[in-house]
């Protein structure tokens, strides 16, 4: 059973995700803030992070960048799990070194088929 990690600061938003991951059969653990979601990562483990961009104090960009600068988190892939839906934002969050990038609101399938891609590339 793959360990999902969704940071988000909405609670609705978490239990969104949590829902359809565990419904999918994945264990799933939460975080409220970018500053907890990388301390939790370092301790879980997770085999994939669902990141939220805009959050207060850290954000997802910088969270991102912060896990794959840290040798106990960079391989752990991040898929950005936003609003911020510009081309832009996903080029950014991709230079930030996200493996994904969903725009809210999200839906299965999509959530489904990117965390599946970034397992399959062997990015755990």
């Amino acid at each position: 059973m793959a360990k999902v990690l969704v940071v988000d600061d909405s609670p609705t938003e978490r239990h969104v995700l949590e829902t359809m991951l565990v419904e999918a059969g994945f264990q799933v653990f939460q975080s409220d803030s970018g500053e907890m979601g990388i301390e939790q990562a370092k301790l879980i483990k997770p085999d994939i992070i669902l990141m939220d961009v805009v959050m207060p104090g850290l954000g997802g960009f910088q969270a991102c960048r912060k896990l794959k600068t840290d040798t106990a988190t960079q391989n752990i892939p991040v898929v950005m799990c936003t609003t911020k839906n510009q081309p832009t934002d996903k080029i950014w969050g991709m230079r930030q070194g996200a493996s994904g990038y969903l725009t809210k609101p999200i839906e299965r399938k999509s959530l489904l088929a990117t965390i599946q891609e970034c397992l399959a590339k062997g990015q755990v």
